[in-house]
């Protein structure tokens, strides 16, 4: 079977699991630029090897993973991460009794502060808590063992947490 009988299949997947990819790209990298460019790094991969990426199984997973390796990279080569902004779109409605402009200040500094994470414990936090997959499932995507992924989520919750805690400090008078 020649390349050009994969491109039908690709893109199918593209056109119906396309924005979910994108999604995850960009909370991944905090950045839509960013997000889209580590989502074309990954789909220009992977359409020349369609074939053989189905073969192996979950393709969403190899190319979640082609994501964060690109973001990884592209960070490498820039050597430097750039902060995310806060968007406009909420991911959740507050809490009844919530105060919304409370609830407001805390995302976009939880949104801020996940940016700095290293991009393998940012995407393993977002793969639990945003997508709610299992440590299985996250060792697929991220190709490491499930307790790394343990260790991953732990160390980036614990990260947020300590400066979570800091910045609420430093807004205390």
């Amino acid at each position: 079977m020649d390349a050009g009988d994969d491109r039908p299949a690709f893109e199918t997947w593209v056109a119906t699991r396309g924005d979910a990819l994108m999604r995850f790209a960009y909370l991944v990298t905090g950045d839509r630029e960013r997000a889209a460019d580590a989502v074309q790094d990954a789909l220009v991969g992977a359409c020349a090897r369609w074939e053989r990426i189905v073969e192996r199984g979950d393709p969403e997973a190899y190319l979640r993973r082609c994501v964060v390796n690109a973001d990884t990279s592209r960070w490498r080569r820039f050597q430097r991460r750039e902060r995310p902004e806060a968007d406009a779109t909420r991911l959740a409605e507050p809490d009844a009794g919530v105060d919304v402009a409370q609830a407001v200040v805390l995302e976009e500094t939880l949104w801020a502060l996940g940016g700095r994470l290293p991009a393998r414990q940012r995407a393993a936090v977002v793969l639990r808590y945003y997508e709610d997959r299992s440590d299985t499932e996250i060792a697929a995507i991220l190709e490491c063992s499930v307790s790394t992924v343990r260790s991953q989520i732990h160390r980036g919750l614990a990260t947020l947490h300590d400066w979570l805690a800091a910045t609420e400090e430093a807004a205390t008078p």
